[in-house]
């Protein structure tokens, strides 16, 4: 249960308030501060009110969290939302049958215009980029995101995952990423949703100054996602053959393949357009689940495609650490079948938020990148998955020919050493850096050990 919970649930149980200082006493291990941010947040979200100055302010509940139709969990208190946002909230907890079916409207994507039309007004815009700043503004793009590379394989893959009703929990997580060892009890399904993410985020990551909004990335991102989760293998990294319906929901996306294609190289050409990395992330966080352009996968495939223009700016990353499924879920159905962004938004401020709350210790103790292993980046990455696709060659030989054809020769011994080092690191976890396939790694390590 998070704080801002336990708060709530302790008002609610004295129905005349209570004061700061008498609910710290209830609890003891709250930091002062800590309980004044989370009731203005729950303040803000209108679930309590606050009467009286001074240390005779006295908190109360004015509302309960308002129940969706389905019986499940109300949208969390602790999430700020505007008036808007609580007009679509109102409308997606009806009952299915009080909402109208509605198909896709392609006035929604083409009414869209790359930096004229704006879902982030510019104050949030700046909100965010002050949130998300990482001091690495000006470095080679995906520099940061390759800086905290390890943490971010496990926080990114355990969150978006936890969305889709994966059971895994973070310490699950970490063992499987760094030491490939799945969890007892969990279906194959939720280890291989886990293991799609890590090698998802790593070609994100490691191609970040390369790659951008064009079909190539999109099918690519959504085949690492989709690999062995779909009936139809086919259908990974395809664009949708066949209708599809959304469950909890009245939206019926476009069936028919021409149009799908025709709306996909649209939504790519406008987000490819789109010069601010927020505006540009919280655009195909709306436009791809909207379209629905793969048989499945949607919304994972929206996810991390929203983070790319996050690494490329080294900002922090979007995690949805402590996004509620039930929120989520509500804000995407409010976004279908409402064709408004107001709720999304609201979510994404918030997750964004969190999300950098998250990574500022760690931003702080991030040593500076190795200038040279910076520099050669490029080298290093084509020597190793050369070293290791020619099994019976010598690795010495192939790096020492690589290095020099390509270095200045007062920097060979440094570049050499870098290449070595990194083959003497090299493991399962890391072979998407590389190009590598499991396989390939596995036949090149026993022709070592023959040696």
């Amino acid at each position: 249960m998070t704080l801002a919970t336990d708060l709530l649930h302790t008002l609610q149980g004295t129905p005349a308030g209570l004061t700061l200082s008498e609910l710290l006493e209830q609890h003891p291990d709250v930091v002062r501060r800590t309980a004044q941010r989370w009731l203005a947040r729950l303040i803000e979200a209108e679930q309590v009110a606050a009467e009286g100055n001074g240390r005779a302010r006295r908190y109360r509940v004015v509302a309960v969290m308002a129940q969706p139709a389905d019986g499940g969990d109300g949208f969390p208190p602790w999430i700020p939302l505007s008036a808007d946002s609580r007009d679509i909230l109102a409308y997606v907890d009806q009952p299915l049958a009080a909402r109208r079916p509605v198909g896709y409207q392609r006035e929604f994507l083409e009414a869209y215009e790359p930096n004229r039309t704006w879902y982030l007004p510019a104050p949030l815009r700046r909100q965010l980029r002050r949130m998300g700043e990482t001091g690495q503004g000006a470095a080679p793009a995906g520099t940061y995101g390759r800086a905290i590379l390890s943490r971010l394989l496990i926080d990114l893959s355990w969150a978006s995952s936890h969305l889709e009703g994966n059971t895994y929990s973070r310490l699950d997580t970490v063992e499987l990423i760094e030491h490939g060892q799945a969890a007892q009890g969990k279906a194959a399904l939720e280890t291989q949703m886990i293991l799609n993410h890590k090698s998802a985020i790593e070609l994100l990551v490691e191609n970040a100054d390369t790659v951008g909004f064009n079909r190539f990335t999109l099918l690519n991102l959504h085949s690492a996602l989709a690999e062995n989760l779909l009936p139809n293998p086919a259908d990974e990294g395809r664009v949708r053959q066949h209708a599809v319906e959304i469950g909890k929901s009245v939206y019926r996306p476009l069936s028919a393949p021409q149009q799908i294609d025709e709306l996909l190289d649209q939504l790519l050409e406008k987000a490819s357009r789109i010069a601010d990395p927020f505006e540009q992330s919280f655009f195909v966080m709306v436009h791809l689940p909207y379209l629905q352009p793969f048989a499945d996968i949607n919304k994972r495939t929206s996810r991390l495609a929203a983070n790319l223009p996050l690494f490329r700016a080294n900002l922090c990353p979007l995690t949805f650490i402590g996004v509620p499924e039930q929120a989520y879920s509500r804000a995407v159905i409010g976004l279908y079948e409402l064709t408004r962004v107001e709720l999304l938004r609201d979510l994404y401020v918030w997750a964004y938020e969190r999300s950098t709350q998250e990574y500022l210790a760690l931003r702080q103790t991030l040593a500076e990148p190795d200038p040279l292993r910076l520099a050669w980046r490029g080298l290093i990455r084509t020597s190793i998955r050369e070293v290791v696709t020619q099994v019976e060659a010598d690795p010495l030989l192939l790096v020492r020919r690589q290095v020099e054809r390509e270095v200045p020769t007062a920097e060979r011994e440094a570049v050499q050493a870098l290449i070595v080092e990194e083959l003497r690191r090299l493991h399962e976890g890391v072979l998407a850096r590389y190009g590598l396939r499991p396989s390939e790694f596995a036949a090149w390590r026993a022709a070592q050990e023959r040696r």
